[in-house]
């Protein structure tokens, strides 16, 4: 299934425009040496996407509430309490996604 999903992902960049922001993640992370499939305690992906934005590497972060704060400022929407909007560094600049 996740390599069905992977194939489908570069029609979905080709429909997005360029003010558009993807995020992926998951709900816990999967430690591969755990047998079973009970919620573990390694790091969860998140993969953001945006047109015309260079790869950067987002770091460690310590909240899930940053997701939350990111789509609150995609959506014009008041901050919330906790999360740290995700920042995109190029070229010596910081720019907020």
């Amino acid at each position: 299934a996740l390599e069905k999903f992977d194939r489908q992902l570069p029609h979905l960049f080709e429909k997005m425009k360029p003010d558009d922001l993807l995020i992926l993640t998951a709900d816990h992370g999967n430690d591969p040496t755990w047998i079973g499939t009970d919620h573990t305690r390694e790091h969860v992906p998140i993969l953001l996407y945006q047109k015309n934005t260079p790869p950067s590497d987002l770091g460690f972060r310590d909240t899930f509430a940053d997701i939350a704060q990111t789509i609150a400022q995609a959506f014009q929407l008041s901050a919330f309490e906790h999360g740290t909007v995700f920042e995109q560094k190029t070229n010596h600049q910081t720019n907020k996604l």
